[in-house]
C-alpha cells in the first residue's frame, strides 16, 4: 500500500500519541509560548527529586535507570525547545524555546558538575561486585554518564567547577547566537543589482534579501552575487565566533585538556586529534581543470572571474530542471516507503495532527510502523520553505525511546526540517536530484531514531559517537543514487512516464564526476574545524586562517570580502568534530558494499544491517559493530599532524 504523501490517500485516525494533543507535539503545556516555563518548571522539579533518588537507592542498575530518567525529564524539553526556537513562525514561541534551552542547559550543566551525583556513580563503577550485576547495555549507559562528568571538569575545586559551569552557559549562550545568525539573510540594495535577476531573491522594501547561496542556480550571475553577498562578513558575527572559540579554549584548559579538539574527540570513533586524513589534491587538480573546460565553454569571458559555487554543476553535469517533473515529493515519498517496506518492513503512515500539535499548516506528521512490532514512533515533516525558516535540512531528536518504569515503550518523536518549493497550481512540489539526496539523508536519520530502541534513551538513536551518527544517513545517499531503487518511483507527475533508464544511469553516474573536489572540499571543511579548535588561533583572524586554509587544502582561490566560516553552522553541534561525515562515509560506503550493493532491497541485508548496527543506537562502541565485518581502511586519512 503505497504512501501517498501530501496528496489525497491513506490517514490513519485517532489521536496517534500517548497523551492528550493539545500543544506543541501533543505537549498539553505548549498549546502557547507561556507553556515553555511551566514545562521547564515541571522537569526542573522532576530533576531534583531524581537527584535526590538516585542519592538515596541502594547501588545497582536501578542507579543507571534513575540516572536515564533524569536525562530523560531534561531532554524531553530541550530538544524540543531546540527545535522550536529556530524553526516556529512566531517569535513568541521562538523566543520562550530560547530561555527555556538556556534554563535546562544551565540545570545540565550543574549536574555534571554535582559532586553527590558523582561520588554515587563511582560507587557503583568501582564496585567489582555491582558492575558484574549489569549488562552490557546499562554498564555502557552509566559509563557515558560518568564521562559527562568528568569532561565536565568533577574533579576540580569547588570554585573551578563553578568557573566550568559558567563557561558552559556562556557557550549555550554563543552558540545560540552564532547559529541563529548562520540563517539569517544579508540585504543588498536592489539598484545594485541587473533587473532581470532580481526575481530570484526575496524582498524587503528597497532591498534584495539573499539567504542562501543559491548554488543549484545555472545562472553564472545569480551564483555569483548570492556567493559575494551572503558570505559578506558581519562584524558582530566575527566577534560570536571568536569569543565561542576562546570560551571553548579556556573550558578545555581549565577542564585538563590540550585543546577542545582534545576534549570533543574523547569517546569517539577517532578518539584524539591525532586521527586524520589522507590528502590527494593531485586528484583534486584534475577535477578542477576539468571544471575549468565545462566553465570556458558555457562562458568563456568570465570562466575564471565567475568560477564560484560552480561543484554543484560539475558534480552532477546535468540539467535538473530535466529531471524535476520525474521526482514529485509524493513520487520520492513513495519510493522511500516501497524501499524501507522491502528492507525492514516498515511502512510510513499520513495521520492527522490535532489541533496545535504542529507549528504550521503545511508540517505533515508521519507515523512509523512494522509489519509485525506495531507503532514504533512519529516523524514531523517540516518539508517547505517559509520565511525565517532555516536554509539548512536537518534532523531533530524531540523524545527519544526508552523502555519505561511501567514496562511501556516510550514511542521517539522527531522532525526531519527540509526546505523543498511549494505546490502550485499546476504541479505538486518538485525536486531537484540535490533535494532528492538530501530528503534521503534526513530520512536515514529518522530511522536510525525509529530503530535504535534501546533501553536507555540517554543512547537511543542517533545520540551515538557524532563520527558514527551520520552513517545510516549517508548509506541512504547510496541507495538514492542506485538506478535499480530510482527506477522504482521516479515517474513524470503529469503523464506517469518512468524516468528513462539513460537518464536515470546519467544520473546516478554524473555523483561520480568530480568525487576527488568533493572529498578535497570536506578535507578543507573538518581541517578548518580542527583548526579553529587546535590551538587557540586567534591571534589571527579567522578570515585570514580560512583563507590559508582553504588554498592550502583546497585549491580554489579564497574571494576576497567574503567569510564563509560565519555560515558554518556546523562548528556549533559538530565543533571539532566534522570529519565525521568522512568517517561516517568510509563507513557507510563499506556497508553499501558489504550488504546492499549486490541487492539493494535485500530483507535479509536489510534486517541484519538493523539488529547489528542501528538497534544499538549509542549503545554499543561503533567500533565493535564495524569490526570484522567492515574494515576501518579510512584512506581519507592525511597527515596533520602540524595541528597538535
Amino acid at each position: 500500500m503505497l504512501l501517498l504523501f501530501f496528496r489525497k490517500g491513506r490517514v490513519r485516525t485517532g489521536r496517534g500519541m500517548d497523551m492528550f494533543c493539545l500543544g506543541l507535539f501533543g505537549v498539553p503545556e505548549l498549546s502557547s509560548p507561556e507553556g515553555f516555563h511551566v514545562a521547564q518548571e515541571k522537569a526542573l522539579r522532576q530533576a531534583e527529586s531524581l537527584v535526590e533518588s538516585a542519592c538515596a537507592t541502594p547501588l545497582g542498575p536501578q542507579t543507571v535507570c534513575i540516572f536515564d530518567q533524569l536525562s530523560d525529564a531534561l531532554c524531553k524539553v530541550a530538544d524540543l525547545a531546540d527545535f522550536v526556537k529556530i524553526a516556529h513562525p512566531d517569535p513568541a514561541y521562538r523566543e520562550a524555546a530560547e530561555e527555556a534551552c538556556r534554563n535546562i542547559g544551565t540545570m545540565v550543566e550543574k549536574l555534571n558538575t554535582n559532586v553527590e551525583l558523582y561520588q554515587t556513580l563511582q560507587k557503583l563503577l568501582s564496585d567489582e561486585k555491582l558492575v558484574a550485576s549489569l549488562d552490557p547495555e546499562t554498564r555502557k549507559v552509566a559509563e557515558l554518564f560518568m564521562f559527562d562528568f568528568e569532561i565536565s571538569g568533577i574533579h576540580l575545586d569547588e570554585e573551578k567547577r563553578k568557573r566550568a559551569v559558567d563557561l558552559n552557559v556562556k557557550i549555550l549562550d554563543l552558540s545560540s547566537a552564532f547559529i541563529m545568525q548562520t540563517h539569517f539573510p544579508n540585504k543588498i540594495d536592489k539598484h545594485l543589482l541587473p533587473e532581470h535577476i532580481l526575481y530570484n531573491f526575496a524582498h524587503d522594501g528597497n532591498h534584495a534579501l539573499v539567504s542562501s547561496l543559491h548554488a543549484e542556480s545555472s545562472d553564472d550571475l545569480v551564483r555569483e552575487v548570492a556567493y559575494k553577498v551572503f558570505l559578506y562578513p558581519n562584524p558582530d558575527q566575527l566577534n560570536c565566533l571568536d569569543e565561542l572559540l576562546s570560551s571553548r579554549d579556556h573550558l578545555a584548559k581549565l577542564v585538563g585538556y590540550p585543546t577542545f579538539a582534545h576534549r570533543a574527540l574523547q569517546g569517539t570513533i577517532a578518539k584524539s586529534p591525532g586521527e586524520k586524513y589522507i590528502h590527494h589534491k593531485f586528484l583534486t587538480v584534475k577535477d578542477f581543470e576539468m571544471m575549468k573546460g565545462m566553465k570556458m565553454k558555457l562562458n568563456p569571458l568570465n570562466s575564471v572571474k565567475l568560477f564560484l559555487n560552480l561543484f554543484f554543476s560539475c558534480r552532477y553535469n546535468i540539467e535538473p530542471s530535466l529531471y524535476c517533473p520525474f521526482f514529485s515529493l509524493g513520487a520520492c515519498m513513495e519510493g522511500l516507503n516501497l524501499l524501507f517496506r522491502q528492507l525492514l518492513g516498515i511502512s510510513l503512515y499520513v495521520e492527522q495532527p490535532e489541533k496545535g500539535e504542529v507549528w504550521c499548516e503545511d508540517v505533515r506528521k508521519l507515523a512509523v510502523v512494522h509489519e509485525n512490532e506495531g507503532l514504533l514512533g512519529y516523524i514531523y515533516c517540516d518539508f517547505f520553505q517559509r520565511a525565517d525558516k532555516p536554509h539548512q535540512d536537518c534532523h531533530f531528536t524531540i523524545r527519544g525511546g526508552r523502555l519505561k518504569e511501567n514496562g511501556e515503550y516510550q514511542l521517539p518523536v522527531v522532525v526531519l526540517m527540509l526546505n523543498l518549493p511549494h505546490s502550485t497550481s499546476i504541479a505538486p512540489p518538485l525536486l531537484t536530484p540535490g533535494m532528492l539526496e538530501n530528503l534521503f539523508h534526513e530520512m536515514g536519520h529518522a530511522m536510525h531514531s525509529m530503530l535504535g530502541r534501546t533501553r536507555y534513551q540517554h543512547v537511543t538513536g542517533t545520540r551515538c559517537p557524532t563520527d558514527f551518527a551520520e552513517v545510516p544517513s549517508i548509506l541512504m545517499e547510496y541507495f538514492a543514487s542506485d538506478y535499480r531503487v530510482v527506477n522504482q518511483f521516479a515517474k513524470h507527475y503529469q503523464t506517469g512516464q518512468a524516468l528513462p533508464k539513460n537518464m536515470v544511469s546519467r544520473l546516478c553516474e554524473s555523483k561520480k564526476v568530480c568525487a576527488a573536489a568533493d572529498m578535497q572540499l570536506q578535507v578543507f571543511y573538518a581541517t578548518l574545524d580542527q583548526i579553529y579548535h587546535g590551538k587557540h588561533p586567534l591571534k589571527r583572524s579567522t578570515t585570514e586562517i580560512l583563507k590559508e586554509t582553504q588554498e592550502k587544502f583546497y585549491g580554489l582561490p579564497y574571494v576576497p570580502n567574503t567569510a564563509w566560516q560565519l555560515r558554518f553552522s556546523h562548528l556549533v553541534g559538530y565543533g571539532a568534530k566534522y570529519y565525521s561525515y568522512l568517517m561516517s562515509r568510509a563507513v557507510a560506503s563499506m556497508v553499501w558494499k558489504e550488504c546492499f550493493m549486490q541487492d539493494p532491497f535485500s530483507r535479509a541485508m536489510g534486517e541484519r544491517y538493523r539488529r547489528e548496527m542501528l538497534a544499538h543506537g549509542g549503545g554499543k562502541e561503533p567500533m565493535l559493530m564495524v569490526q570484522g565485518k567492515i574494515k576501518l581502511r579510512l584512506f581519507y586519512f592525511l597527515d596533520l599532524s602540524f595541528l597538535k
